[in-house]
């Protein structure tokens, strides 16, 4: 079982809030996941409400061999800085 960190979306239409999760790559986007890791909402008004992760969680999934998605691959990387 491969698994992806990657957005599953939630909210209302044209209202994107989406989480980070934990998800065995073969399953659907807004699938069954094994973890929440944190969530993204992009119509925040501040950086600080925009996206919040457990990065404990993050750094074990990422030692378990879990991969980012392209997407999730940015968001993280924008907060490291």
């Amino acid at each position: 079982m491969a698994v992806t960190i990657r957005l599953s979306r939630q909210g209302a239409k044209k209202n994107p809030q989406y989480l980070i999760v934990a998800v065995d790559s073969a399953k659907k986007r807004d699938g069954a996941y094994l973890e929440n890791l944190g969530h993204y909402y992009p119509k925040a008004k501040t950086a600080a409400e925009k996206i919040k992760v457990n990065h404990e969680a993050l750094k074990a999934w990422q030692a378990k061999g879990a991969q980012f998605s392209q997407t999730v691959g940015q968001l993280v990387k924008t907060l490291a800085k």
